[in-house]
């Protein structure tokens, strides 16, 4: 199993030059990955989205350019840019982006309790 790619550290870089995005699809690059969880970078074009599901962890989702429209546990909920949405462990979300969009997802995950 190869090493998951993330950014280089103590580096301002330019959030546009990390992503390429999709012509009709989704682009995504994991900035970072650790035991506690994940930062990743997406990038939707207009009308793309992310059917229904669950997570067993935490998530936020922070737009940084265009909107999204998240529906968290049958509840829709519009994020711009400047807003963050958490989104809670084991609750249904989908998201839809009615314009070309980039976010952020952070995932927490909960350590994992030590074997006896």
């Amino acid at each position: 199993m190869s090493a998951t790619p993330t950014i280089p550290p103590t580096e301002a870089l330019s959030i546009a030059s990390l992503i390429t995005p999709t012509a009709h699809g989704i682009a995504s690059r994991i900035l970072a990955k650790t035991g506690g969880g994940n930062f990743t970078l997406f990038a939707f074009d207009a009308g793309q989205g992310l059917t229904e599901h669950t997570s067993p962890f935490d998530a936020f989702v922070m737009v940084l350019e265009g909107s999204l429209v998240l529906t968290i546990g049958g509840v829709p909920v519009t994020a711009t840019p400047g807003t963050i949405v958490r989104m809670p462990a084991d609750v249904p979300h989908g998201l839809e982006a009615p314009e070309p969009t980039h976010m952020l997802l952070l995932m927490l995950r909960e350590p994992k309790p030590a074997q006896a």
